[in-house]
């Protein structure tokens, strides 16, 4: 067994064997998360403090966002990306701990519209354009984003759709855009639509050959390098429990 693989099971086991004595080395660690992982990441905070004792702050944004403050200084002890870019550049620029980085997800992305019955074909939808507004993410900010330009050059639609184009700051605003009516119709990820109450929208799981794979990676960065939590954290991420709340938002996971 790889030192790698040694660091990552070691804290799990403290999890889990030892978790009558988590209370007593109870810690705090604070995390900064892609926002389309917000509701996921409640279940699995929620699971994770009661397993540990540990106290968890999360904040969410943008990957792009939330790398930049990383960088300039802000007080993180993980970063969970929706790319693996923004991890491996924080590893490669002396940021984050050498071999910590793992993908913990892997995004689907869907056309969603609230409207019930909006499109039979999504694809002739996108090109009749019946809709004033289609939401999606930035792309130079956010991975959902930069997936659905893909899919939209990939449909030969991403010039010819420009002027409905509406992009949000990360894809939670884009998915607010849609459920808020301001768009009729948007590229966002599944795990959002999934954590929605209304289930009688329109939806569409838009094929993987049409964009480059959403890994999602964590790494941990050096602030949280000797804070027990946030190893305790990342080791938590690959266990059955968090895999299977995972999984149950609509997320691919490592095999």
């Amino acid at each position: 067994m790889s030192r790698r693989t040694c660091w990552r099971f070691f804290p799990l086991l403290a999890i889990w064997l030892l978790l009558p004595l988590s209370n007593a080395y109870a810690g705090n660690l604070t995390l900064a998360v892609a926002a389309n992982f917000t509701d996921t990441t409640a279940s699995l905070v929620e699971t994770f403090e009661t397993a540990t004792g540990h106290q968890v702050t999360a904040s969410f944004g943008s990957t792009g966002k939330l790398y930049a403050q990383i960088r300039n200084g802000a007080p993180f002890d993980v970063f969970m990306a929706a790319d693996a870019q923004r991890p491996q550049l924080l590893e490669s620029e002396g940021m984050a701990v050498p071999g910590s980085r793992f993908t913990y997800a892997r995004g689907k992305l869907v056309l969603w519209s609230p409207e019930t019955a909006a499109f039979i074909s999504p694809i002739a939808y996108l090109n009749e354009q019946p809709f004033s507004r289609l939401a999606i993410a930035n792309p130079k900010t956010a991975p959902y984003g930069l997936a659905a330009q893909q899919v939209l050059e990939h449909l030969e639609l991403w010039s010819p759709l420009q002027p409905k184009l509406v992009r949000g700051d990360s894809i939670a605003q884009t998915f607010q855009f849609i459920a808020s009516g301001n768009a009729q119709a948007g590229l966002v990820a599944l795990a959002q639509v999934k954590a929605w109450p209304d289930q009688d929208g329109t939806l569409w799981r838009i094929p993987q050959s049409y964009y480059a794979p959403i890994d999602q990676q964590a790494i941990l960065l050096k602030r949280g390098a000797d804070n027990t939590a946030a190893r305790d954290w990342l080791a938590f991420l690959q266990s059955p429990d968090a895999v299977a709340i995972i999984q149950g938002y609509g997320y691919d996971t490592a095999d």
